[in-house]
């Protein structure tokens, strides 16, 4: 009898153990995940606003997601706590808000890549700042009403804290998921795929574009000229939304999948905590790929982060850059004048 009892005892605290073992590392995970969404994306926009080189349309775009990253990270992640029903009715729709907002972003940014690689001389009259600016809002209206129509369609559905996941979530009373509503939460894995979908559409032409960009230069062994001319950051660009892409993809199919799943009536507990955790962390994975691995961008981070006199030299070098053009041009003719008034060698 006292070696069951002894043995017992044993075992429950073990098992204390591991699941307070458990505990700390989810919290250790938590925490860095904020720390580095939030410094990430601060240090983007930063960098998207001061430096006057990235006030490009397609840095418009990488700002609009870089906020919705930024919002996850202050907002969503650090609030995922029983904390209350009022709480929670704030931090899901935001979330599942920012989600929607983060792939309708990845195509736009899809489309503007494929219309650079396909008409590089009529990019400028067709993708403004203007233009984008609107996309943006229009984006941001139709991801945060999506994110509420679950809310104001269905009366019994509500946000509440799910204890597996460790976030707040879409529930029904009682866990009572009736059958007329099961459009209604296959609302969000329908139009994420159906974005999806459109976006490796459009990545797919872009890189066959490029691909035959690349036998047209191996043939002519030059640069080829007129409407067929294409940079390299053009191309980089093309590949990095690729990899964007591919990364949301990857994070988003666990939670998919977790969705049906749970419609059907299936309870994943387990797999839920990892699937609603990956999807938050590619808000750190988005600007460690458009933002950090960028060479351009990493040597502006010190023109808004260092000291004034720091910021001011770069401002006057990106001066220097802009106007050196204009010097050349400017010091070849003075130099062909000088060179006309010479008298002539007899």
């Amino acid at each position: 009898m006292l070696g069951n009892s002894s043995s017992n005892r044993d075992a429950n605290s073990t098992d204390c153990r591991l699941a307070l073992a458990g505990v700390v590392c989810q919290l250790f995970f938590m925490v860095l995940l904020i720390i580095a969404i939030t410094l990430g994306n601060l240090v983007s926009l930063l960098v998207f606003f001061c430096v006057r080189q990235f006030r490009t349309p397609q840095s418009y775009l990488k700002a609009s997601l870089a906020l919705a990253d930024l919002a996850v990270g202050l907002i969503v992640v650090p609030y995922s706590s029983p904390a209350g029903w009022s709480v929670c009715l704030i931090t899901g729709p935001i979330f599942a808000g920012c989600t929607f907002v983060s792939i309708s972003t990845i195509f736009l940014l899809s489309v503007e890549r494929t219309i650079t690689v396909l008409k590089p001389l009529h990019r400028k009259a067709v993708i403004t700042k203007r233009r984008i600016t609107w996309l943006i809002l229009g984006s941001w209206i139709l991801s945060f009403s999506l994110a509420v129509i679950p809310l104001l369609s269905v009366p019994n559905i509500t946000f509440e804290y799910n204890p597996c996941s460790k976030m707040c979530n879409y529930g029904f009373p009682l866990n009572k998921w009736p059958e007329s509503n099961w459009n209604v939460m296959l609302l969000y894995p329908i139009f994420d795929f159906a974005l999806l979908g459109g976006t490796f559409v459009v990545n797919t032409i872009t890189f066959a574009t490029l691909r035959q960009y690349r036998k047209m230069r191996k043939q002519l062994r030059e640069e080829p000229q007129g409407t067929q001319r294409l940079s390299y950051s053009d191309v980089t660009a093309a590949r990095t939304i690729g990899i964007l892409t591919f990364a949301f993809s990857v994070s988003f199919v666990p939670i998919a999948v977790f969705v049906v799943g749970t419609v059907v009536g299936y309870e994943w507990c387990q797999f839920s905590f990892y699937a609603f955790w990956i999807l938050a962390s590619n808000s750190c994975w988005n600007v460690a790929i458009y933002s950090v691995w960028d060479p351009k961008f990493r040597s502006m981070v010190g023109c808004c982060w260092g000291n004034n006199w720091f910021v001011n030299h770069c401002a006057h070098l990106n001066s220097f850059q802009n106007y050196l053009p204009l010097m050349l041009l400017l010091g070849s003719n003075t130099a062909e004048a000088r060179q006309s008034t010479l008298p002539m060698p007899t």
